[in-house]
């Protein structure tokens, strides 16, 4: 069993209102092999919100408020249920501040990226988590 993010599975959780589904990843949904899960929404945040950005040690909405807790708890939420289901892998959402590996939008709200990774990806693969981004990867 493996984790991925639950916008890549076609459920509408985006900030936006929206989703980006992966056609392979939705396979694995149907099929059994995956998890869909929204650390954002798992976090207590609403669909849609305000767009989030990585800024330092916070994640700040696009209107300014920290919203740094709630990526924390969803983060944490999802480490619980891929211990719980014994998941050693996750294909996650490129770039996202929860999701992204190895590239992040930058705080500044303008489309910059840079070297980082999302909340949820971190605590993943400091738990032992294999982390993979969409197809398209963290190259964008």
């Amino acid at each position: 069993m493996i984790i991925v993010s639950a916008c890549l599975a076609g459920i509408r959780c985006r900030y936006d209102g929206g989703c980006k589904p992966d056609p392979n990843v939705m396979a694995l949904v149907r099929e059994g092999k995956a998890l869909p899960l929204c650390p954002e929404s798992l976090g207590g945040l609403p669909c849609p919100r305000e767009p989030s950005e990585i800024f330092g040690s916070r994640v700040l909405a696009c209107d300014g408020r920290d919203v740094t807790e709630r990526f924390n708890k969803g983060a944490e939420e999802v480490l619980r249920v891929a211990k719980m289901y014994g998941v050693t892998e996750a294909i996650l959402k490129a770039h996202s501040p929860s999701c992204g590996i190895g590239l992040v939008y930058d705080g500044s709200f303008s489309g910059k990226l840079v070297t980082g990774d999302g909340i949820t990806a971190r605590l993943l693969m400091e738990n032992g988590i294999n982390c993979t981004p969409e197809k398209g990867g963290s190259n964008g």
